[in-house]
């Protein structure tokens, strides 16, 4: 009997179904399990290189994406990119201004100057940019320089910063670990313009008041430029600074203490059937982190459940003590 070959995106589709649970457990209200699942697929089936990925990493990327509230493919906020056979989510400079404009506390903005564009900028107390756009290039190598404003609401002045394409490039020599296959160099540097515009972009976001969102994109961003492992709980994410191909790890146990157990991005959470018992030991560890996203709100009773029983079940006693966290007040 002849064999029906089953097809990549097929293959994906079913995977990411599987899962689709933990998905929704990392991702912020405004954006559906469906949603994220349909947006990779597309991303998926319009590049060749990340259908040769490991299925598992994209899964891990799919979950970083859903923790720091970044849409694959929408509005340049983030991208899945293949690496050696690994896919990683890469935060996009637009998925950083947009998160800077959810908190409401800042605008930012950032701009690629090309050749016979007229451009001019200072520093010092009276700070600008003045940028009037040419007849534009062809490629990245047109570009002369990129820039980044942002400014603080209520405030006078602008913080800038300004880089020749000249000073990215090193930039980018300095911290590429993986050579032609990092994803500002492929396809003739294809993405180059979007890579120098978001390092530049970075520079000022250290200046600018930053949410819990926006500090862990940044860090994520930064993580994945130098190809630097990390991990991500409920307000910050760790980077492994030890030398790593693995860029792209993520925590599955979000909001736990850290140094919780790591998901790599080429690792499947396990089936729920095959999941151990919460130990007393380990509960007793835990509950405090545990108990401070109940109470301040961060998560519900059935959200933190949820996430926890992801890797490991809990006991119904385990389960009441949670509850009752909700009513401390009552």
């Amino acid at each position: 009997m002849n064999q029906v070959a089953v097809s990549p995106a097929k293959t994906l589709s079913s995977f990411l179904d599987k899962y689709k649970g933990q998905i929704a457990n990392a991702l912020p209200k405004h954006i559906s399990p469906d949603r994220m699942v349909r947006l990779t697929m597309t991303a998926f089936s319009q590049n060749t290189a990340l259908q040769k990925c490991d299925l598992h990493s994209i899964f891990g990327s799919v979950v970083v994406a859903a923790q720091l509230g970044l849409e694959i493919g929408v509005g340049g906020q983030g991208y899945l990119v293949p690496y050696g056979g690994k896919a990683t989510f890469v935060p996009g400079w637009q998925g950083l201004v947009d998160l800077v404009s959810r908190a409401g506390r800042a605008t930012v903005w950032t701009g690629a100057v090309y050749r016979g564009d007229d451009f001019d900028w200072a520093l010092g107390d009276m700070p600008y940019i003045k940028h009037r756009p040419g007849d534009g290039g062809d490629t990245w190598k047109d570009i002369t320089h990129v820039y980044a404003v942002g400014r603080v609401n209520g405030s006078q002045f602008p913080v800038i910063e300004v880089w020749t394409m000249d000073r990215v490039v090193r930039h980018l020599d300095k911290f590429n670990k993986v050579g032609g296959r990092h994803y500002a160099l492929e396809k003739n540097g294809q993405n180059m313009e979007m890579y120098a515009r978001k390092v530049v972009l970075l520079q000022v976001l250290k200046y600018m008041p930053k949410s819990i969102e926006v500090q862990r994109a940044v860090d994520v961003a930064t993580a994945v430029d130098a190809n630097k492992a990390f991990t991500i709980d409920s307000e910050m994410v760790v980077i492994d600074e030890r030398d790593d191909d693995q860029a792209g790890s993520v925590d599955q146990d979000t909001g736990e203490v850290r140094g919780a157990t790591t998901i790599q991005a080429g690792e499947a959470p396990p089936a729920r059937g095959d999941l151990p018992m919460c130990a007393p030991e380990e509960f007793e560890k835990k509950k405090a982190g545990w108990r401070n996203q109940i109470i301040s709100k961060q998560k519900t009773v059935a959200e933190l459940t949820a996430m926890i029983e992801t890797r490991q079940l809990l006991t119904d006693d385990q389960k009441n003590t949670i509850d009752a966290w909700a009513h401390e007040n009552d």
